[in-house]
């Protein structure tokens, strides 16, 4: 079950993925598309990895997944 910190990271992450969408939208306007296809991507997937590591089992598993996401963002 979540928690009220849980929950404000969610509504945050996915207020800050709208804010993104719009944002890019309006560089795809400037005719910046590569830009505003990268901007879209990083800025919307920060909600995917939340979610995804709170669903996690275990707080092993949740650093486990936090690890490999920054590794692999890393790269």
């Amino acid at each position: 079950m979540r928690n009220d910190k849980q929950n404000l990271i969610v509504d945050k992450t996915f207020e800050f993925s709208l804010n993104i969408i719009e944002f890019s939208e309006w560089i795809r306007g400037l005719n910046r598309f590569e830009m505003a296809s990268q901007i879209f991507g990083s800025g919307t997937s920060i909600g995917a990895n939340i979610r995804e590591a709170q669903n996690a089992e275990s707080k092993a598993d949740f650093i486990h997944k936090f690890k490999n996401r920054y590794i692999f963002k890393s790269c």
